[in-house]
């Protein structure tokens, strides 16, 4: 029978607990797996949330990626720099800029993308057989749930 603190009974605090620590080293690994170079972490998932969601202003970067936009600024500098962003004028306000990858960034990014998807999913086919697949799938579809209000 689980013991309860508060509110969340024991299970919930253990289930929450060895999430978030399965998650952070899964993380570690797939960093791993795709050398990025010189590229920062935090470059890197700039890199990726540009590839997946297309053109942004630097503040909506910034508020996705729950940073101040000063240290946007300097992330998109060195992605700048490293030739993987441009910026263009936002059609709908001249006023501000539009960042996108360039074509070098794109290429990026989907490398890393795919590389990480690749080993990941070779992992899971060497690791586990066919039924813990299935059980994976089905943790998953609950754990979507949480990411809805």
């Amino acid at each position: 029978m689980d013991e309860t603190t508060g509110d969340i009974s024991g299970s919930a605090a253990r289930a929450a607990r060895d999430l978030r620590v399965v998650f952070s080293r899964l993380r570690r690994r797939l960093r791993e797996v795709y050398d990025t170079g010189e590229l920062t972490p935090s470059q890197t998932s700039v890199l990726s949330r540009l590839g997946k969601e297309g053109p942004t202003s630097a503040s909506v970067l910034a508020a996705a990626e729950r940073v101040r936009p000063q240290s946007m600024a300097a992330t998109l500098a060195a992605l700048d720099q490293h030739g993987l962003i441009e910026r263009n004028p936002d059609p709908e306000d001249g006023r501000r800029q539009l960042v996108s990858l360039t074509p070098a960034g794109q290429e990026r990014a989907e490398g890393t993308r795919q590389a990480r998807e690749e080993w990941l999913a070779r992992a899971m086919q060497d690791r586990y057989t066919e039924e813990e697949r299935q059980t994976v799938l089905q943790a998953m579809a609950l754990l979507e749930r949480l990411t809805h209000p």
